[in-house]
Order: C-alpha cells, then structure tokens, then sequence
C-alpha cells in the first residue's frame, strides 16, 4: 500500500471533508510533509478557510491524508508541477534540498541543481495558472556575509554574496521570484525563516547532518560532558520555533501588506551557540552544574553572526514570533523523548546521498522542505 500511495499523482481526501463549495481557496504547499510545511499545513488547517494540497515525495502521514489533498510526484518535471498546482490560488514553495552544515557542504552541486530546477517548473506553472500569490520560503543563509545587526530586509541589495552554494541557491530563488514578477507580473512574498527548530525533525548519528536543535539535544540527552560543539561557540544564533514560523509564513500568505514585499520570519534574540547548547542541556533534565563544551574544528562556511531586524513583519504584518527559546526547546526535548531511537519522524530531513544522477537522488528521498533557514 506505501508504494502505491507513493506513486505520482493527485489523491484526495475521502467524502465528507471539504463542504465549502468553490469559496474556499486551494493552497499548494510544496515539501509540506517535511518539518516546516508540517507546520504549516496545521496552520492552514487550523483556519478553516483553504482547501490545502500538499506536493511531497515522502510518505504524508495519516492525518494529512484524511485532511489534504496529496500530490506525489517529481515538481521538476513541468507536468508533474502543473498537475500540483491545477486549480490552486496560491503556492507556498518549501520543497529544497536542505540538511544541516554538513549536508549542504557534501551536496553543493546536488542541491544547487534541485532547487533550480525546481524554481523553473514551480514558478513557470504559477505563471501558466495565474495564481494569486507565490510564497517562496528562502532562507536566513542568503545574509550569511551579513555586516549589518540586526539585519534588515533592505540591506540585502547591498550584502555580499553567499560563499556558500546552499546560500546563494536561495538566493537565486528571490531573483527569480523578483525576475517573474518584473516580466510576468507574478504576484509574490518572499518569507527567510532563521534557524528554524522544533518538533518534526529527528537527529542523525553524525554531527552537523542534522540541525543544531536535534543535534544538540541528542548529545544532551546522552548526558555525557563535556558536549561537542563546532567551532568556538561564540558564533550567534537566532532560533525560531516551527510554529511561529508557519504563522509567519501565512500571515504573510493572507496579509495584503504582504503582496511583492519579503520579510524577515523570525524570533528577535540572538544567542550564541555556547548559550543554545546550555539550554540544550539543561531541557534535557542534566545537572547545570556539569555543563561542559568540547570546541571541534567547524567547516569552511560558518556564520559567525546571525541575526535579522523583525521590525518590517511586525510594521506591515502586525506578526512577531511569541514562543520563548526556553520553551521551545523544552517542548523540543519532550517531543524527542517520544521517539524511539530508529524511528524517524514523518517531518524529519533525511540526508541525501550524492550520487551523478540528482534526479535518482531525489526519487530515493525525496525533496526535503527548508530546514536550515
């Protein structure tokens, strides 16, 4: 039965689930089985108003079957994206090969060649449906050469280039928004998480594959000091739960406000990794008092400062993030605590392999949602 429901196509929701009539909007969202579109699919849900159908090569899991429309196929293929997105008002695009630091310093060629090809198919059936907004779901990684704190929307004319092929896929992927939009007219919002966390995403046995969350709470977790971090720790973060950032992105979807705008879709306290890694330790029950760090060389694209001006969502979109880092990575652990060690959440980012054939690479995996942000 997984192979057939995996199989490419279109699959709707049994009798009885959408009774609206054609008021209700249909809403693509694209990667929605991965971590961010999970959430997002719930805060979709959660409004009542949309008819939402998901585009994932993974399995959705049950509760996204009974509730949405699921498409299965490859959305480079040009077809398989125009039968995604046939009768849809609007798009959030998430679907990238994403993965934690190490994974986009493996695959720099693998992803980069995803996610444009992606970016030709999704916005080339957007335009041939008209649709009434395109979401695209960058990533906090094209401010990775930042030197301006806190960083607003405005500075990124001005930002140098990403060094990093991951960076600057993303950033491709605003210039063909704003390419589109310039020539066709394509109505867009562009939304950066930053460093996205939260329940959905498992750890991986080796360090850097997954994010720092999983990655520091499975070390936490094994209780064992002192815990091993990348590079001197003092590098900043500023981590933003899944579910504001899900509220974010739809806010934005539904905000006139923001119609061709892009946005920062973030929490406003910067951390450094030394501190994340504290918290990590600590919200997994350990003694405070044994907190250790064991510095390991980190890999040649690392930012040392992250950390964006939320001032334009909360002007334009009256949205600000609301769950605390505290509470977010409590809530984390607990979550993580449910899990048995082998299993592997439906939201999780697996990696993967590098292999010549990218398109064999995706068919064995499927294309990953935005988690590195």
């Amino acid at each position: 039965m997984e192979h057939l429901r995996n199989r490419p196509g279109l699959r709707r929701p049994g009798p009885g689930r959408f009774e609206k009539g054609d008021a209700v909007t249909r809403i693509l969202v694209t990667g929605g089985a991965g971590t961010i579109g999970t959430a997002v699919v719930r805060r979709l849900l959660r409004d009542g108003d949309h008819t939402v159908r998901v585009s994932d090569q993974r399995t959705a899991p049950r509760w996204m079957r009974d509730t949405c429309e699921v498409h299965t196929g490859d959305l480079r293929d040009l077809a398989e994206a125009r039968s995604a997105l046939a009768s849809c008002s609007s798009v959030i695009h998430l679907a990238a090969i994403v993965g934690g630091i190490a994974n986009f310093h493996k695959l720099p060629h693998t992803l980069t060649e995803v996610n444009n090809g992606l970016y030709n198919s999704i916005m080339r059936a957007a335009l041939d449906v008209s649709v009434d907004r395109f979401v695209y779901v960058s990533s906090s990684m094209v401010f990775e050469r930042a030197k301006v704190f806190p960083t607003p929307e405005d500075y990124l004319p001005d930002c140098p280039v990403p060094r990093s092929a991951y960076g600057y896929s993303k950033l491709t992927g605003e210039v063909y928004c704003r390419a589109a939009h310039a020539e066709h007219g394509l109505p867009y919002t562009i939304c950066r998480p930053f460093n996205a966390y939260g329940p959905g995403e498992m750890p991986e046995n080796e360090p850097g594959i997954a994010h720092a969350v999983p990655d520091l709470l499975r070390k936490a977790m094994s209780g064992d000091a002192p815990m091993e971090i990348f590079g001197s720790g003092r590098q900043t973060r500023t981590l933003t739960h899944v579910d504001d950032i899900a509220d974010g992105i739809v806010t934005a979807l539904e905000s006139p406000a923001g119609l061709n705008e892009d946005f920062n879709i973030s929490a406003s306290e910067e951390l450094t990794v030394s501190e994340i890694a504290r918290i990590c330790w600590i919200a997994a029950g350990n003694d405070p008092e044994r907190f250790a760090l064991e510095r390991v060389p980190s890999f040649e694209v690392d930012v040392q400062r992250r950390w964006p001006s939320v001032e334009k969502a909360r002007r334009l979109l009256g949205w600000e993030a609301q769950i605390s880092v505290h509470d977010g990575v409590a809530q984390t652990a607990a979550w993580l605590r449910t899990r048995r060690p082998d299993e592997k959440a439906v939201a999780a980012a697996p990696t993967v392999r590098a292999v010549p054939d990218s398109r064999s690479s995706v068919a064995e995996s499927g294309v990953q949602d935005i988690v590195n942000s």
